[in-house]
């Protein structure tokens, strides 16, 4: 016959359950049984012993002479007393150990089932509770499966599955199963009354733990990271605010020759990233989100949260970056909509600084075309292939690939 105590023996091991818990759920299974049995729990004593694996059952009730016996619940004639224990006396209390078996087969199969939907519940409300409260914590994980939209990966610190759906993965991301993938863990939920933990690599919790890993003054509460926002795999900015004065918040986020930033870099597949210094001064915060570009002018509206910048012709490209990057995440780190203008007139935000397209043309390439006075995409595409190859001595197929890509990024 089915043992009840095996069935607990099997889960109480490997499972993130407390063992008063444990004791509860297996003390509440075995009381329902008692009353499905008797009608009532009230005279018998369950004993669980987690560290064996076993439990006691014993019904107790009170020793009254014979024919005497009111309630057969709570009393027990001293003849069938004596029967149980020869030294049992009227007035004592009669302890009879229950065993299993006699419960019946039928009650143990159900009372097994219940048993183990009880614990799976538990450890599915043990999964949700330790993930909630680990929420934007970054986890190494190892890619187990890989489906249309998502990919399964199990958690190296605790063995658990995650979910990372491919709209949350940095574009570029690319992995094979047994890859260890770096995410943050984004939220949890209950989908089909599982646990569900959805892990994010483009959200902006990423990049600050990162940073919190890699610049031990923001762990310490030295520099504080104001605001993050990103454009996943293309650009970043981060503001950040240092409390001591004796440190560069900037400086020691990016650290010596980009050491702290670099790993970073990599790890986000190439992201731009631009670490600028938090300051109330708008104007000058402004013009810091605008990095890597040099601001001449600034005019404020705050009522429309409005912005007009003033640069330099050849700042303009660097100011806008290339789609637009630039400008759209200044506006969004500062808050305001930013327009851009040259020499007192409006500029039309369509021409892109060369450097932009580094990682699409190689760096000799734009060199090259750097020497004949070509520093944005619109400067190249006014000359013709011809005269572009003939100036650099570019190769043929280099100037037609070239081309392509800078007519691609002014194409609707």
């Amino acid at each position: 016959m089915l043992n009840l105590v095996e069935t607990f023996s099997e889960f109480k091991d490997g499972k993130n359950i407390d063992r008063p818990t444990m004791v509860r759920v297996l003390e509440d299974v075995f009381r329902t049984l008692i009353k499905k049995k008797f009608g009532s729990d009230e005279n018998f004593d369950v004993i669980v012993n987690t560290q064996k694996g076993d439990l006691e059952l014993w019904r107790v009730r009170e020793i009254v002479p014979d024919g005497e016996v009111a309630d057969e619940k709570s009393q027990i004639s001293i003849s069938e007393a004596i029967s149980i224990d020869a030294d049992y006396e009227v007035g004592e209390e009669c302890y009879e150990q229950l065993q299993l078996e006699d419960f019946g087969r039928r009650s143990i199969m159900a009372a097994r089932q219940t048993l183990i939907s009880r614990i799976m519940d538990l450890e599915k409300e043990e999964v949700f509770k330790k993930y909630n409260d680990r929420l934007g914590e970054i986890v190494t994980a190892e890619v187990h499966q890989i489906l249309k939209k998502e990919i399964l990966i199990v958690d190296d610190a605790t063995g658990n599955e995650l979910i990372l759906p491919k709209t949350e993965m940095i574009k570029g991301d690319y992995y094979r199963k047994g890859d260890l993938v770096k995410a943050v863990i984004k939220s949890v939920e209950m989908r089909n009354n599982n646990p569900t933990v959805i892990a994010s690599r483009t959200d902006s919790l990423f990049l600050e733990k990162l940073l919190e890993q890699e610049v031990p003054e923001i762990e310490d509460g030295l520099i504080s990271i104001r605001k993050i926002v990103r454009m996943p795999g293309e650009r970043a900015k981060v503001a950040v605010e240092s409390f001591d004065d004796r440190i560069d918040p900037v400086g020691a986020c990016v650290g010596m020759k980009g050491s702290r930033i670099h790993g970073i870099v990599r790890e986000l597949n190439n992201e731009n990233i631009d670490i600028v210094n938090y300051t109330n001064n708008l104007q000058l915060y402004i013009q810091r989100a605008l990095t890597p570009a040099k601001v001449t002018s600034i005019n404020v509206n705050q009522d429309k949260k409005h912005v007009k910048v003033f640069l330099e012709p050849e700042q303009v490209s660097l100011a806008i970056g290339k789609g637009g990057t630039n400008i759209k995440l200044a506006g969004l780190l500062t808050g305001f909509e930013i327009d851009v203008f040259r020499n007192n007139e409006e500029f039309e935000i369509d021409d892109v600084d060369l450097e932009e397209f580094s990682d699409e043309i190689e760096g000799w390439v734009i060199d090259a075309l750097k020497g004949i006075g070509c520093d944005t995409a619109r400067s190249v595409l006014t000359l013709s292939k011809e005269e572009l190859i003939r100036r650099t001595d570019l190769e043929t197929e280099t100037i037609e690939d070239v081309l392509a890509v800078l007519a691609a990024e002014f194409e609707e």
